[in-house]
């Protein structure tokens, strides 16, 4: 299910995490690592860990192909903006030394990025040639005088020569440095791998849950920053990105999405999935009414929903908060497979094949009958759908379906709609002249639409 740049997110403690390595490198192989994030979760530590109270958990991600780019930087905070404190006639800047300072880097392996630069001393420009100004030569070396090398090649000096100035190294000697501009790339960075963000611990989850419901149903609920924060590595704000969880809980992912989508205007879209766990007797959960995890999650979202709107109505007000609900079942169709010896008399056989003439079992509405329709014909399940009487319309009748009664003159009113796909039930047309009349009229007024006929 996961898209060819997309990327996986797993939280786990240390009980977990090595054999969810081995797991993941068995699943997505070794080479499609990509990082073991460590997450302050509880600075405080949990008391009821025996020896060491931990303060942590781990976010293990890989990618379905490496040769993808299935991360994204990330904005800079305030405080990384901060440091762009110089400025010129492009904006703000800050300087960036260019001597390289791995060790493991140098003249000897990188000899091509080893030559001088000459300084003018009182404009701080440089060259990479001497003249009457630029008389200060300028090579690189480490604090100790051993030649080193430049993180940027002559050919790539030369053409951003004009982004490079002189100035003096932590090292009191003189060094080249490079204009880092804030705007355009210089807004986003690399996340780092030790994530220690206040609103990522478990406390500031509660606090978020308790905001919505007066109460804190789970006890270790996710921030809605942390979430946000793996959404920010993931997806992006002008692609549809989908982001499934499929151990929801209490939707905090959801919750995440809708308001990473309010403050970047995305239109990212979530897949919860979660089975019905019931909530024990005397918990919070239970003591505010709700019955399963489920019902938990649905509130969650409507609530959050509702709050991202409310607190930002100017900027929300297109927000998609809207969700639909979907729960596994078997087929809606009868299973008419039977064999001779079941049938013992040709009364009953009679009988029992008069019984599968509507082939479709009797306690399945019309949406059942829609949705399956969708899921067989690829159509996503968060199509927009609208109702007239008993018609159904997917997508602005990309799909047209009725399930009710059928007659030629509501066949002829769909036929002239020229849908993509249209579907009816069997047992729904009125008459034989019905179904008789239904490939004609389409062949007249719509040839192209593909008919089905449940």
């Amino acid at each position: 299910m996961l898209k060819d740049d997309g990327a996986i997110f797993i939280s786990c403690d240390d009980n977990e995490v090595n054999n969810l390595r081995k797991i993941c490198d068995d699943i997505f192989g070794s080479s499609n690592f990509i990082a073991q994030v460590i997450v302050q979760t509880n600075p405080r530590g949990r008391t009821f860990d025996r020896f060491i109270a931990k303060t942590h958990e781990y976010v293990v991600v890989y990618s379905k192909n490496i040769e993808f780019d299935a991360l994204r930087e990330i904005p800079k905070d305030e405080k990384a903006i901060a440091g762009y404190q110089k400025e010129d006639g492009n904006g703000k800047y800050r300087l960036l030394e260019l001597r390289n300072r791995n060790p493991v880097f140098n003249r000897t392996n990188r000899p091509l990025m080893f030559y001088p630069f000459y300084a003018d001393p009182d404009k701080l420009d440089v060259s990479l040639i001497p003249t009457e100004r630029h008389t200060v030569e300028i090579y690189p070396r480490n604090s100790e005088g051993v030649d080193g090398c430049w993180t940027w090649g002559l050919e790539k000096a030369t053409n951003e020569i004009n982004l490079l100035v002189a100035n003096l190294a932590n090292t009191g000697k003189w060094s080249v440095f490079r204009k880092d501009y804030l705007e355009g790339t210089s807004l986003y960075t690399k996340a780092k791998g030790l994530w220690l963000e206040k609103e990522m611990n478990h406390e500031n989850g509660k606090e978020m849950v308790r905001e919505l419901f007066g109460v804190t149903p789970f006890d270790f609920p996710k921030s809605v920053d942390y979430i946000k924060k793996c959404l920010l590595l993931g997806t992006s704000s002008y692609a549809d990105d989908i982001i499934l969880d499929f151990f929801s809980g209490s939707a905090t992912t959801a919750h995440a999405v809708m308001q990473l989508n309010a403050e970047d205007g995305g239109k990212r879209k979530f897949i919860m999935v979660q089975l019905p766990e019931v909530c024990a007797e005397g918990t919070e959960a239970a003591k505010a009414g709700y019955s399963t995890i489920c019902e938990i999650g649905k509130e969650r979202i409507r609530r959050s929903g509702a709050k991202i709107k409310a607190d930002s109505p100017l900027t929300t007000g297109n927000l998609d908060v809207g969700f639909r609900v979907l729960k596994l079942d078997s087929s809606n169709m009868k299973d008419v497979y039977y064999t001779p010896e079941e049938f013992l008399t040709m009364a009953q056989k009679q009988q029992s094949l008069f019984g599968f003439m509507d082939n479709i079992k009797e306690d399945r509405s019309d949406e059942d009958l829609l949705f399956q329709v969708m899921l067989d014909l690829g159509i996503p399940l968060s199509a927009k759908i609208t109702q007239n009487s008993d018609v159904f319309s997917v997508n602005d009748n990309y799909l047209i379906a009725c399930f009710k009664q059928v007659d030629t003159a509501l066949i002829t009113e769909i036929a002239k709609k020229k849908p993509y796909y249209a579907v009816f039930r069997d047992s729904s047309f009125v008459n034989d002249s019905a179904m008789v009349n239904f490939e004609q009229v389409f062949a007249t007024f719509s040839p192209n639409t593909i008919r089905r006929v449940l």
